[in-house]
């Protein structure tokens, strides 16, 4: 019973010792190469940009991650950062294979946005929405092989 009492308060004051060093380790834990956004939720790697003027079109590379292995249905997410104009209207080569894939045309002020697939991978609009940065998109791919 009192070794039970003595293990208690050493862990009592181990967790008032220790507490305040926390923050520190978990930011340090944090930086570890192998400690990564989910692609899911970042809209995955940056694969090109292309400046137009007043803003910069940025294209990801396609996500299928899945929590055991890749699944058969993705998305491309597509970012248009700066200055974004009232409509846009871009044929996006998602792959760089000089072949379009798709056409976004957005009306930013109404936003009504509509994705016009020019490839049999890319399903649809997934999602269209004004960022802090400009406007982004998710469009649906189906994966080929």
């Amino acid at each position: 019973m009192t070794a039970g009492v003595i293990w208690a308060l050493l862990g009592l004051v181990l967790m008032i010792i220790l507490f305040p060093g926390l923050n520190g380790f978990s930011r340090s834990f944090s930086t570890l190469p192998f400690m990564k956004i989910n692609p899911r939720y970042s809209g995955g790697e940056e694969s090109f940009r292309k400046s137009e003027g007043a803003f910069t079109l940025v294209v990801h590379k396609p996500v299928f991650n899945g929590l055991i292995r890749d699944r058969k249905d993705g998305f491309v997410q597509i970012d248009w950062r700066g200055a974004v104009p009232d409509k846009i209207f871009d044929t996006i080569d998602y792959n760089r294979d000089d072949i379009p894939d798709f056409i976004m045309k957005i009306d930013t002020k109404k936003q009504v946005s509509d994705c016009l697939p020019m490839e049999g991978s890319v399903i649809g609009l997934r999602i269209s929405t004004p960022t802090s940065f400009g406007w982004a998109v998710r469009v649906n791919l189906r994966k080929t092989n």
